[in-house]
């Protein structure tokens, strides 16, 4: 009865995990500015690129 118990509280937990990254995957971090969390989209600054790469350049 013991290990029963044992083994679907293991089951239980390891659904929730599943559950838990299949929805961080999904949906979108607010602080992201994309659905990709990744914050890429919207951190791109591109005039702040192009006067790192004038001033290489130089």
């Amino acid at each position: 009865m013991v290990q029963n118990i044992i083994i679907f509280v293991i089951f239980a937990v390891a659904i929730a995990y599943m559950v838990r990254v299949i929805y961080r995957s999904v949906m979108p971090n607010k602080n992201a500015g994309c659905a990709k969390g990744c914050g890429g989209c919207s951190a791109i600054d591109l005039s702040k690129i192009q006067k790192e790469l004038e001033r290489k350049a130089v």
